[in-house]
């Protein structure tokens, strides 16, 4: 095995083998911790310097993501001014690996002064971090994956395990939902997803194409023509759609060799159309367009078209 490859699989078992570890360490303490942010009237400030301090702003990050309202804070600035980010409320989480970072360690009286109950995450529990928590999080591997044993590879590959446990036994005991996910996320394809419905993308009004039941078909493919969505719905006096007729309809009429000058809409048109509800999920709406291979839906509400959407509208929307 060439070097390079032998040397990746040692650190990738090594680093493994560090995260299994941990689900052997974890103990009350972990249930402790879960309880105090549960309680939290305010956010988790997560805290830590050097790598522990890039392994916490992504805990931070995941926690927020994931129903936990939380902030990474830099331990060295919060002696600086940014100790006032923290208040009364709160709950802090700082990591350490040795639980003797002076930068964190200096804070330890200030944040007691504020009554702050303070969760660590240490690979030290007789470390003054350790000690003046409410709560120690032993994060315990038997060797960094570094073969000098010195840089922090298998600790910091732990601790953010431990932390994502965190995040997600919070979650599961918050009832977070997908759609919950999604608010956090609306920039993202999942949020779009998630978010979007029917009646956020769709054309109403005098942008969706309608033809009265009894209409000349000339007449329904100038409709077709001037609302340019391939389409145009057709319904009766009350309002009440009967039918519809598609770009694929007329193709069918031509074949058939019928004269469009004196056909009436409604001897050609496709009756009983596949229909949406303007609160569906967009991506609902896409997964029906593709099983029925069909560009546009109409959407239907007491059996009253009231827009329609069209794929272009949800390729425009990212929700495909």
């Amino acid at each position: 095995m060439h070097p390079y490859l032998k040397s990746a699989c040692r650190t990738i078992e090594m680093e493994a083998d560090a995260v299994r570890q941990q689900s052997e360490t974890l103990d009350e303490a972990f249930i402790l911790a879960c309880d105090l942010i549960l309680n939290c009237q305010g956010r988790v400030v997560v805290t830590g310097m050097g790598k522990s301090g890039h392994i916490g702003n992504k805990i931070a990050a995941t926690l927020a993501s994931t129903g936990t309202p939380a902030f990474f804070v830099h331990p060295g600035e919060a002696s600086h001014g940014d100790l006032g980010m923290i208040t009364r409320g709160d709950v802090v989480i700082a990591l350490s690996n040795s639980g003797e970072t002076s930068e964190v360690t200096t804070l330890l009286p200030l944040l007691k002064r504020l009554a702050v109950p303070l969760i660590s995450m240490t690979g030290n529990a007789d470390s003054t971090l350790a000690s003046f928590s409410d709560a120690h999080l032993l994060i315990r591997v038997h060797q960094e994956a570094c073969p000098l044993d010195l840089a922090p590879t298998s600790s910091t590959t732990a601790t953010l395990v431990v932390g994502d446990a965190l995040a997600i036994a919070l979650l599961e005991a918050r009832g977070f939902s997908a759609e919950d996910f999604a608010f956090s996320h609306p920039g993202g394809s999942l949020g779009r997803r998630l978010l979007l419905k029917v009646n956020d993308l769709m054309h109403t009004g005098e942008r969706m194409p309608l033809v009265d039941s009894g209409t000349a078909l000339q007449a329904a493919l100038l409709e077709i023509s001037r609302k340019g969505l391939g389409m145009t719905a057709i319904i009766d006096p009350q309002g009440k759609l009967t039918g519809v007729y598609t770009d694929g309809d007329l193709r069918r009429t031509l074949d058939q060799g019928l004269d469009i000058r004196s056909v009436i809409v409604n001897d050609v048109m496709t009756p009983d159309p596949v229909t949406v509800m303007p609160e569906q999920l967009a991506a609902e709406a896409v997964d029906i367009m593709q099983q029925k291979k069909i560009t546009s839906l109409l959407v239907v509400e007491q059996d009253k078209p009231v827009g329609v959407l069209h794929m272009h509208d949800l390729l425009r929307a990212g929700v495909i």
